[in-house]
């Protein structure tokens, strides 16, 4: 019985080959982060409020401009066709038949923008490596505009693929046939191997500008975990932030994302919408990040979990696990719409209550 994300993770896990196990749920070095992601969660409590008379909870917020059913997206994760054989096709069609949220495309998908375009009914985003090849990454990105995507995620944490222990134990290569459809003239075959020859490693603030003279598309940073680089990517003039340590694949030992969230959020102060990724794992997980002041949640690895185990209707079901879950936890702590979410919401180990700005000054998308 799929009652949980954690029984789609088992059964993922049983389903896969173990080195792609491996390779989807690793972490850096010692796997620190990774662990600390979901820890973070488990670290605090929830404080409902009673005879509110909320009546059923309302889940709808819009970001960029864009009516969102739930405050909660899917992440770039690269290869989704090492879980199954339509990959990205799946994972956008089953988001589709549970909500209408963004999923953020990676760059290493497998299968192409265009046909993705093609499935419609939900938001679709573009997630950015800056390629050594400038022209490269232009084109995609133009590819995606032309498509229809509504918004460029640029990975600021990656100028190569952090150390991940599982992958060189297995010495990890991608099978035959699974290769990213929306890039041409590389060797992919050894994912590290080929972003240590082909990302761009020297990457700075112009990135942006660079961005911005290429496409009229909204530019969201991802990668963000200081309140200094928030302030910076604000007064750079990007329209979000997503606080992340990707997934704990990059730096070991970087804090969870979820602990960071309050001082990021406070540093912007409402200027631009900030968004949280890992360590999502249950609906009061995304009530704790927007009680911190996150906008949204993206999920990842959940995501592949749903799509091992039943393909599109695998992410469907994931989906409306987690979003179900929320709008139970929104019920039972006597919150009526995502507005009545603040920090009060929450509670610190040793029973403190967490003080963070609450900002909800949602980004306009440009006309």
């Amino acid at each position: 019985m799929r009652l949980t994300l954690g029984d789609f993770a088992r059964l993922a896990r049983s389903r896969l080959d173990p080195v792609v196990w491996d390779f989807f749920e690793g972490g850096a070095g010692e796997e620190r982060t990774l662990a600390a992601n979901v820890e973070a969660f488990d670290r605090l409590w929830l404080r409902p409020t009673v005879l509110r008379g909320a009546g059923p909870p309302e889940t709808t917020t819009t970001i960029l401009g864009r009516s969102w059913d739930a405050p909660v997206g899917i992440a770039p994760l690269g290869y989704h066709t090492l879980a199954h054989s339509l990959g990205e096709l799946a994972t956008v069609r089953g988001t589709v038949a549970a909500a209408r949220v963004p999923v953020v495309i990676s760059t290493f998908a497998g299968r192409t923008i265009e046909e993705l375009a093609a499935v419609g009914g939900g938001p679709l985003w573009l997630q950015v490596y800056c390629l050594r090849d400038r022209s490269m990454t232009r084109r995609l990105i133009e590819r995606a505009e032309r498509a229809g995507f509504e918004a460029l995620v640029l990975t600021v944490d990656t100028p190569h693929m952090g150390r991940r222990l599982r992958d060189l134990r297995n010495d990890f290569r991608l099978p035959a046939g699974i290769v990213p459809a929306n890039l041409d003239g590389h060797d992919f075959t050894v994912p590290a191997a080929h972003a240590k020859a082909q990302f761009a490693p020297a990457l700075d603030w112009s990135v942006v500008d660079w961005l911005r003279s290429v496409s009229s598309l909204p530019v969201l940073l991802k990668g963000i975990l200081g309140d200094a680089d928030a302030v910076r990517a604000a007064e750079a003039g990007v329209d979000g932030i997503i606080v992340s340590n990707h997934g704990g694949r990059q730096l070991d030992g970087v804090p969870a994302t979820l602990d960071v969230l309050p001082e990021i959020v406070a540093a912007v102060a409402g200027q631009v919408p900030v968004l949280l990724d890992g360590g999502v794992r249950r609906g009061r997980d995304v009530l704790a990040a927007l009680a911190l002041g996150a906008e949204a949640v993206l999920v990842g690895r959940p995501i592949l979990h749903g799509l091992a185990v039943d393909g599109g209707q695998g992410v469907t079901d994931v989906l409306n696990i987690l979003l179900g879950e929320l709008t139970d936890a929104m019920a039972l702590a006597g919150l009526r719409t995502l507005a009545d979410i603040g920090p009060e919401l929450v509670r610190s180990p040793a029973g403190t209550g967490q003080r963070a700005p609450h900002h909800r000054v949602l980004g306009a998308m440009p006309p």
